[in-house]
């Protein structure tokens, strides 16, 4: 059984429905929409569409949050995979299906996410190394081009072509699919991150027990618009993640992230070889 999750808040119905239609297509058996906006206007939209679709309006408390009510309902139908989706996504080819098979044929796997990329074609870079707070600092708040240019192309690991199966310490939230052993395991997304860094922190902890891996013979198109780049309210839950994030796992001493992003960047120079 394969079960999905949405967390709209306020979503464009034109928006979701073209995910709903993907995932109506897909073998995916269970769609949860986990509706955070301030009213259920969503409800009389979604419900009636299809028996395979649950709509639940929920108080907001987060992204994460939100998926965690549908990962719970997940782990308790005995699903094996569970798939987290973002509202701007939609791919056409048998995404779900090739991914599952991946997963069945690779039981070492915890997460994989397809290649994503925008609606003109080109590649998202949404495979990255473990953040330091360098990084933050640079991506955000030295406005010096070229220095953030070279600095992101290290950090997203452009040098890697995006044209291989690799082991990634940070893959994106807008399309996780997972396994659902180990989200039991793990125990989901950590509600004390409201946006932003939950689906690093997740990443991360998945990959301390099983393989987060990239997967780039499908794709997905993601309407990619980067909100806390124009946003201040958005840049202000941004900062406050990832203040919480390095809080969690170190601020400037982190063993474990070092020998991550290390092995990471050793075997994708294997795989280039």
């Amino acid at each position: 059984m394969i079960t999905a999750s949405i967390v709209t808040f306020h979503t464009d119905h034109n928006e979701l429905s073209r995910l709903i239609d993907c995932v109506l297509v897909s073998p995916i058996d269970r769609l949860y929409i986990i509706d955070n906006s301030s009213n259920d206007e969503l409800r009389e939209y979604v419900c009636g569409v299809s028996e395979k679709i649950t709509y639940i309006h929920s108080q907001n408390l987060g992204y994460g949050s939100g998926h965690n009510i549908a990962i719970k309902k997940s782990l308790e139908a005995n699903a094996e995979y569970h798939v987290v989706l973002n509202p701007d996504i939609y791919w056409t080819d048998e995404v779900v299906a090739t991914l599952k098979k991946y997963m069945d044929e690779n039981p070492a796997c915890g997460l994989v996410m397809p290649k994503i990329i925008y609606p003109d074609g080109g590649t998202q870079y949404l495979c990255k190394l473990l953040p330091t707070p360098y990084d933050l600092i640079v991506r955000r708040f030295i406005p010096l081009e070229k220095f953030q240019d070279k600095h992101n192309k290290a950090y997203e690991l452009h040098w890697s072509g995006y044209d291989s199966i690799m082991e990634v310490p940070a893959l994106s939230g807008c399309f996780m699919f997972i396994r659902c052993s180990v989200l039991k395991e793990v125990g989901g997304f950590d509600d004390r991150y409201f946006m932003y860094a939950e689906d690093v922190d997740l990443c991360r902890r998945i990959g301390e027990v099983s393989k987060a891996i990239f997967y780039p013979y499908v794709s997905v198109v993601h309407e990619y618009e980067k909100g806390s780049y124009k946003n201040k309210k958005l840049l202000k839950y941004h900062i406050q993640s990832m203040i919480k994030y390095f809080n969690k796992w170190g601020w400037l001493f982190d063993s474990k992230r070092n020998s991550k992003n290390r092995y990471c960047i050793e075997q994708i120079k294997r795989i280039k070889e």
